[in-house]
């Protein structure tokens, strides 16, 4: 899948990469994740919560059971993996953690996906309270809230709400005119504010929510 070929690529640079897939949404995967990697690497250094899903609905119109998805996947995994890294990060007294928001924590993007307004919320207050909690511990905690970005997980779940479903065509026509820069952001510009967060370059900055959204939360019309 997509890790294996992110392996492949990493190695081929000579860098060295173990993969593990596991349910972020239960204690138990976590718990042998995080187990797995500490016994592979010793410690761990750098947390990067990037699950993420969107289910389309309003307040009424959300279904429970989308609800419940979205809450675990979103946010609950942050929750869990937190809980099981923050301990070994507290033992070597250093640590960055950063965890993947949207602009949708802040602002109303014209969807109708209450589940997905509401954990992305969510992402960004839990990550100020780990970063005040966890402060004088040396553990860095920051979100990046990306903006409308052009990824598979944007084509998979929102063709409909732009159009007809599967429509990634107009999808992508849509959102690049909404941007300001006149197109959508790709998962690069979201790793590289990942990096600059979890590198000794942002040593002094912890709680901070890093907007990368070509400019469309400062937009009126």
């Amino acid at each position: 899948g997509a890790a294996e070929e992110t392996r492949r690529l990493i190695e081929a640079e000579g860098g060295v990469c173990r993969t593990h897939a596991a349910d972020v949404a239960r204690a138990g995967p976590v718990e042998a994740m995080v187990d797995a990697c500490v016994q592979a690497f010793g410690r761990v250094d750098v947390l990067i919560n990037n699950v993420g899903i969107a289910r389309t609905g309003g307040i009424v119109t959300t279904e429970e059971a989308d609800w419940d998805l979205v809450s675990d996947v979103n946010l609950k995994s942050i929750y869990l993996v937190c809980k099981h890294v923050v301990p070994h990060m507290e033992r070597e007294g250093k640590g960055a953690i950063v965890n993947i928001a949207s602009v949708a924590a802040h602002r109303w993007t014209g969807i109708n996906y209450a589940s997905y307004y509401a954990t992305k919320g969510g992402v960004v207050a839990l990550s100020r309270g780990i970063a005040l909690e966890l402060a004088g511990k040396g553990i860095r905690c920051n979100s990046v809230s990306p903006g409308l970005m052009n990824t598979p997980m944007v084509h998979h779940g929102l063709t409909a709400a732009y159009g007809e479903a599967g429509d990634v065509e107009n999808l992508i026509r849509v959102r690049d005119a909404q941007c300001p820069m006149g197109h959508m952001g790709d998962a690069w510009d979201t790793a590289h504010a990942c990096l600059f967060l979890a590198s000794d370059e942002a040593k002094y900055v912890t709680a901070h929510d890093l907007v990368v959204d070509g400019g469309i939360t400062a937009k009126f019309a």
